[in-house]
């Protein structure tokens, strides 16, 4: 075929450059400089007829140079009846097709016990070119000392491993020799390595490159190896890969790497966060590299032995060095390759990707202009709305602490990086009811049941609605019960009703508010996407402890309000509430929602009313938390290890005041308990002393645990999220005839110069500390691409 994205000028091949030496030829024969002007017309002839071209429309090798030398009659340099192109610089001659293609040349026994492995194996034709190219072509390697760095090519018997690339000089002898002689690294580099990093050369390759011994292999072992970049023949099991299949659990993990790092999706798998196809290229990979589109294959190849590198090792910088050693494959496709990984390993390192986390780069990882950033925060500490308590003799978070969904979950990572343990929450919770009685765990199903199926009717009916047409979900939610108990005729009892309560708390507990101010439309608009799935996990050192190592280093000026941020000229200005003044590039905000609904900073010119309406059509949800320490755990024998244990509400108005209990010490030695207070139970302790607030938490447990003693608690604290000045807030939702849009649109940034960032801006994972990280990662990538 044609060559796509044709070159702009004619590359004429290496060999003609006169003076070159022999062995620098690039695909052609030396010409010979002494032949007369005065060579006659059939000489040329003569000349044409010795020599044949390579037939590939495009190709730059004038004089073809086998590189198999497996026949006798191997051509090499001469002439063969066609030449099969693998590279504009390597080729076979046709005398070597035959010796491994015929049935009855030496050859075909090689070729035909390696087609047994890759049709075993792999997806694609094992033709012969594809033999050649993954068991003929000779591997090249770069010479590792730092002033030389030039390209060589091995001798077919030398195979290339990473622990070679890393320590390979040029001259190595492989048979404990000792090189005599001139500076090996003296000898130029031969001139087909120069082609190779020219755009055109890819487009004339005919073979993707497929790794062999890729770091992605234990990951991937699920996918046919040729779909996923990596050589059918490079690990021949006993199993074919199709038996391997159909009986592999996909939940196998890599031995020795954290359960919670799954980067790629297994076959048939969706819906993990933060997961990539191995066998596809995502929009934005796309975008960035227009040019793999046709053919994913090298692209892959590249980005997923990134991602297995750096899951298997994330406690150091992932560096483009580091990742060539791993690129196994034959031909000058290798060099190729390790040209690419550094745009690809830059373009994974600024989606956060890799390199993220808590990692402290012994070098930036961004262009100087990015490098100076100054923090500027209203209160005396960083965190915001998370806020560690180590008043109780255990850490409480008095904002964030549990992590729902471990998997891929950024968080998870850090914690790995700095080998922090989280403690797994198990499943079990028992719900009891005032008077003491533990509730038939049968009920509890049972109610849990007709919740779910509720809300799932509630999703049938949103589906046809528009944004005009939504209600409050605690409205719908009424009215779907209501028609429910009319048309099955089933009644439920008091305690069943009950316990319905206790899982509409729950509810307003996830949304931080009480349904009627919920869409019912889009109370659940991110479950659309990808969420993180596995453990659900209480981070016993608290989130300050991650907190406080992202904030290494960085310029942080506390109590620094700021007023006014103005970016109507090239660049912005911002001015704090004492009057001190900054300019900058480009400006981050961060505030809560409820700052931004209350004006709390002027932007000049005025934020585009698009971007307002989207600020008013969430909700700025409140969730408070008590937290209780006791001389002795009175709860033990009646919970019986659990982690938590749930309140029934004796009454619907009673809902949401302490409906689940935490024990926040693992290890059972501490005796500190925490609590929630949600929906209509908000505003009911607003303004109540926190002594108050206590006793009617007391009088709660006292119920719970009517049979024993509950004493009074030595310490506490009650939070006052409500009442906090620079976040008046928890976490935001989504409020009747609003849309999940809305967060995208929070997300937009002005002009290029101003930008948001917070959990109220990630419509995949609001209401989260993740969802907050990964808003300020998408932003920086954003800054630092533009």
């Amino acid at each position: 075929g044609n060559a796509s994205g044709g070159r702009k000028a004619k590359k004429r091949s290496s060999g003609e450059s006169p003076g070159d030496a022999q062995t620098l030829r690039s695909s052609g024969r030396q010409i010979n400089s002494k032949r007369k002007a005065t060579d006659t017309e059939e000489e040329d002839d003569q000349s044409e007829k010795k020599y044949r071209k390579c037939e590939k429309a495009g190709c730059s090798a004038k004089y073809p140079v086998c590189f198999a030398s497996a026949s006798e009659r191997c051509a090499k340099n001469g002439y063969t009846s066609r030449w099969y192109h693998l590279s504009c610089g390597e080729h076979f001659c046709n005398e070597c097709f035959d010796h491994y293609y015929r049935s009855h040349k030496d050859g075909y026994e090689t070729f035909a016990s390696w087609k047994k492995v890759w049709t075993s194996n792999g997806k694609s034709e094992p033709s012969l070119k594809a033999f050649m190219a993954d068991q003929q072509l000779p591997y090249w390697v770069q010479c590792t000392k730092p002033d030389c760095r030039k390209w060589r090519q091995l001798t077919k018997e030398i195979q290339l491993t990473a622990s070679l690339a890393a320590t390979y000089r040029c001259g190595m002898k492989f048979n404990n020799i000792k090189t005599e002689g001139p500076d090996h690294c003296s000898q130029p580099e031969d001139l087909r390595v120069a082609e190779v990093s020219d755009t055109w050369w890819h487009s004339m390759l005919i073979l993707p490159p497929l790794f062999k011994e890729s770091p992605a292999s234990p990951f991937l072992a699920a996918y046919y190896p040729d779909c996923v970049g990596m050589s059918p023949s490079g690990s021949p099991s006993t199993a074919s890969q199709t038996e391997l299949r159909e009986v592999l659990d996909l939940d196998v993990l890599v031995p020795g790497l954290c359960p919670y790092f799954q980067p790629f999706y297994q076959p048939n798998e969706c819906g993990k966060a933060l997961c990539v196809r191995p066998d596809m290229m995502e929009l934005d990979e796309l975008y960035e590299f227009p040019e793999f589109s046709r053919d994913p294959t090298m692209y892959l190849a590249l980005r997923n032995l990134i991602l297995a590198s750096w899951h298997k090792n994330c406690k150091e910088v992932l560096t483009s060095q580091k990742c060539s050693l791993h690129i196994i494959v034959r031909g000058l496709v290798r060099v190729r390759c390790v040209h690419e990984m550094d745009r690809v390993l830059h373009f994974m390192t600024r989606k956060g990707l890799i390199n993220t986390g808590v990692l402290a780069a012994p070098r930036p990882l961004l262009p100087e202009r990015y490098r100076s950033v100054v923090v500027l925060e209203a209160r005396d500490r960083i965190g915001g709305r998370v806020w560690d308590d180590t008043s109780l003799g255990v850490t409480v978070g008095r904002g964030a602490q549990i992590v729902n969904g471990c998997v891929n979950n950024p968080i998870a990572l850090m914690c790995e990086q700095m080998s922090i343990k989280m403690h797994k929450l198990g499943e079990r919770c028992e719900l009891f009811q005032e008077g003491g009685q533990a509730t038939d765990s049968a009920i509890d199903k049972r109610m849990d049941f007709h919740f779910n199926a509720i809300l799932d009717v509630v999703s049938d009916w949103r589906k046809d609605k528009s944004q005009s047409q939504d209600l409050p979900l605690g409205e719908k939610v009424q009215e779907l019960k209501k028609n429910f108990l009319q048309d099955s005729g089933i009644q439920f009892s008091e305690l069943e009703e009950k316990v319905l309560q206790f899982h509409l708390s729950n509810l307003e507990y996830a949304c931080g508010s009480t349904l009627d101010q919920v869409s019912a439309r889009s109370w659940d608009h991110n479950e659309f996407f990808a969420q993180f799935s596995g453990d659900h996990t209480l981070l016993n050192k608290g989130y300050w402890v991650l907190l406080r190592k992202l904030a290494e280093g960085l310029d942080i000026r506390f109590k620094c309000p700021v007023q006014t941020v103005d970016y109507s000229g090239d660049v912005v200005k911002v001015t704090s509430r004492d009057g001190s003044k900054w300019t900058a590039q480009k400006v981050l905000v961060t505030i809560p929602l409820t700052l931004l609904q209350k004006n709390m900073i002027q932007f000049i010119p005025p934020l585009p009313e698009r971007k307002l309406k989207a600020i008013h059509s969430l909700g700025a949800g409140i969730i408070e938390k008590i937290a209780l320490q006791f001389p002795f755990r009175f709860w033990d024998k009646k919970i019986q290890g659990a982690d938590y244990f749930g309140h029934i509400p004796p009454a619907p108005e009673k809902r949401g005041m302490f409906s689940v209990f935490y024990d926040l010490d693992p290890q059972r030695k501490q005796a500190v308990l925490m609590s929630v207070i949600s929906g209509d139970a908000v505003p009911a302790v607003r303004d109540m002393e926190d002594k108050h607030v206590v006793d009617e938490c007391l009088k709660v447990l006292r119920e719970l645990f009517k049979e024993q003693e509950v004493p009074e608690p030595t310490n506490f604290f009650v939070s006052h999220w409500s009442k906090d000045v620079w976040s008046q807030m928890s976490y935001s939702f989504v409020k009747t005839a609003g849309s999940g849009e809305a967060y995208d649109v929070l997300a937009e940034d002005l002009q290029g110069k101003v930008f948001f960032a917070g959990e109220a801006t990630n419509r995949h994972f609001p209401q989260t500390v993740t969802g907050a990280y990964l808003s300020g990662v998408r932003e920086a990538s954003k800054m630092s691409s533009a």
